[in-house]
């Protein structure tokens, strides 16, 4: 049994010391070190655990929400679902996960100073990979990249309205998904007809040729941000 000073343990301690704080004091070295009393950690180790300070503090709550939402699709019953719901039900599970809009809004706010602004691109990303795999995607060429390309932009879009939505229920947030997610369908269903006009599938297979080149772990530390500036 782990004891309560390992390092995960530590980890999960001083996260969950910092939740309380962030509504005040943001994603911030105040809140870690406010964290770090509150959970009777030992210093170093948190400090070894959050070397950036905040900044890790959010990455760390990001990824412990991907992960939740992955456990709890992994439990969910999606066979019956029209794969378009499916994607919405994953977004919307991914949300409702989260205890307190404010610890979310906080985030945004530290990932769109410059200086962190591609973590928090790779952030989405992973988010939507991590929705892409619970799905049960095992695409390996291009179709890799645009669907995490898309669904990032679905996503990040998501967030955005989600926290100024004051409807009940977050209903305006789930209408606006769907929305997003009609979109996106569209441009599936007209890829799905170019792949079967002639032309379309000549245009289709010069950049297919070079991206199945690439394989999908191999993505460049600024490939996430680069795609989704293109949405911006």
């Amino acid at each position: 049994m782990e004891s309560p000073q390992s390092p995960e343990n530590a980890r999960e301690a001083v996260l969950d010391a910092a939740l309380s704080h962030v509504p005040f004091d943001g994603w911030s070295e105040t809140t870690l070190r406010a964290a770090i009393t509150d959970s009777g950690v030992a210093e170093g180790l948190a400090r070894a655990l959050f070397p950036r300070g905040g900044i890790d503090l959010a990455v760390a709550f990001h990824k412990d929400g991907d992960r939740q939402m992955a456990e709890t699709l992994a439990k969910a019953d999606l066979s019956q679902m029209r794969f378009r719901d499916r994607v919405a039900f994953a977004i919307r599970t991914r949300l409702d996960l989260v205890a307190d809009r404010e610890l979310v809004r906080r985030g945004t706010t530290l990932f769109a100073l410059p200086q962190h602004a591609a973590e928090g691109a790779k952030l989405i990303w992973g988010t939507a990979d991590a929705i892409w795999l619970a799905l049960g995607d095992t695409s390996r060429d291009l179709n890799w990249y645009s669907k995490r390309a898309t669904l990032s932009a679905v996503y990040g879009s998501v967030v955005l309205y989600w926290l100024g939505d004051d409807s009940p229920g977050h209903q305006a947030t789930w209408d606006f998904l769907d929305r997003r997610i009609d979109d996106v369908m569209q441009i599936e269903s007209l890829k799905a007809k170019l792949r079967e006009n002639p032309l379309g599938k000549a245009l289709l297979a010069g950049p297919g040729r070079v991206m199945e080149k690439w394989r999908a772990p191999t993505v460049p530390d600024d490939l996430p941000g680069r795609i989704m500036n293109r949405f911006r």
